[in-house]
């Protein structure tokens, strides 16, 4: 089957950036019931987050992060999934988030450098 010319029917956006010294290439889809970005120093997924704005009475929203499967000894990205989904209910959405974390480098400042890119690019 031949897809050249074929468009991803999904709205995305493709950034490459240079996180310290490194590569990263940074996919961020939208779909009807989800958001999903890809992070990647690797090459490949690496770890998947799934976020979630709970609904609930309080005035005061929360949020819930699990891993869905990957590292789970890493704080620094469940804080970085944290805070894309806070950007994301702050804009009015209710859509979670599917994250995907494929890192050499798991700094605070390279998880601050993706949610900067990533907010920059969104699609919500």
């Amino acid at each position: 089957m031949d897809l050249q010319g074929v468009h991803f029917p999904v709205p995305h956006r493709e950034v490459t950036v240079d996180i310290k010294g490194i590569r990263t290439d940074i996919i961020i889809c939208r779909y009807e019931d989800h958001y999903m970005v890809i992070v990647t120093q690797i090459g490949s997924m690496g770890t998947i987050l799934h976020a979630r704005k709970e609904e609930g009475v309080t005035i005061n929203p929360t949020f819930n992060v699990s891993v869905i499967f990957g590292k789970r000894d890493e704080p620094m990205m469940v804080a970085c999934a944290r805070q894309l989904i806070e950007n994301i209910s702050k804009s009015g959405s209710s859509r979670p988030l599917l994250l995907s974390l494929g890192l050499k480098d798991h700094s605070s400042e390279t998880m601050k450098n993706i949610v900067s890119v990533v907010t920059d690019n969104r699609l919500w």
